[in-house]
């Protein structure tokens, strides 16, 4: 990763830290995290350039409309000649009964999960494929999830929709973007220690039995994310594109 230059979306926690961590572990040049809450996104960039040699630069802003899409590609373009890497992390879910699931809560889903990561993506190319060539490819990195390649028996129907649009947006994004020497594929995590994901804890039993069906019977940790995403976001990963890669300890095998 030495003298990349990146941008994560919803790096100042969970998986979008873990990976901001392990690109300047590796030599990045400059890792750009946003989040929405300003002083948290700041906080963690402040750690992670102590603790690296390479910078990490914090944007705090949503991206769950257009124009929060269009002003943080021409903030990154105003600050950046070129991008090597993009990772579209930042997302969110909603959680209600079929009876009740409400439209905002489908469309405020899809529009941060899906269509943010197309338009922002759309918004950077010029970025991306500015310095990219055969022998140094670029690499977009989209988060789906497991949820969008298996039935889920929890009431999160626009995230599972929204995860499954994303994978397809990755395929297509893969085959065109490849005669620009863009790569372009997708982490689909299985269940992961964050705060999305802390309501599955509130229940002691209903948490051991959920780690017996875990063939590995363990949720996923920041190495478990760190090596598939420095993988993808360098040149170990250079002849893969357009795949969706589970992170799940085994989960999609057996659901």
């Amino acid at each position: 990763m030495a003298g990349r230059t990146c941008l994560i979306t919803g790096g100042s926690k969970g998986l979008g830290r873990h990976m901001a961590d392990v690109f300047l572990e590796a030599g990045a040049f400059r890792v750009y995290i946003t989040a929405r809450n300003t002083e948290v996104v700041e906080a963690t960039a402040e750690e992670l350039t102590r603790a690296h040699e390479g910078d990490c630069i914090p944007i705090a802003g949503d991206l769950s409309t257009m124009e929060d899409v269009e002003n943080l590609a021409a903030e990154i373009a105003q600050r950046e000649s070129h991008l090597d890497v993009l990772v579209n992390n930042a997302g969110r879910g909603w959680m209600a009964p079929l009876g009740d699931f409400p439209e905002r809560g489908w469309d405020k889903v899809m529009d941060l999960n899906v269509k943010s990561p197309f338009f922002l993506t759309q918004e950077l190319i010029p970025l991306l494929t500015r310095r990219a060539t055969p022998e140094q490819t670029s690499s977009i990195i989209n988060i789906g999830s497991i949820a969008g390649l298996t039935a889920n028996p929890v009431d999160t129907y626009s995230y599972d929709v929204s995860k499954a649009g994303i994978h397809m947006v990755t395929r297509n994004l893969a085959f065109t973007l490849s005669q620009q020497n863009v790569r372009v594929n997708a982490i689909a995590p299985g269940r992961f220690h964050s705060d999305m994901t802390e309501f599955a804890k509130a229940d002691p039993a209903s948490y051991d039995a959920e780690l017996r069906m875990i063939p590995m019977h363990r949720w996923g940790d920041a190495d478990d994310i760190k090596g598939v995403a420095l993988m993808l976001a360098s040149q170990a990963g250079a002849f893969i594109t357009g795949q969706i890669i589970p992170v799940d300890g085994g989960v999609t095998l057996v659901a």
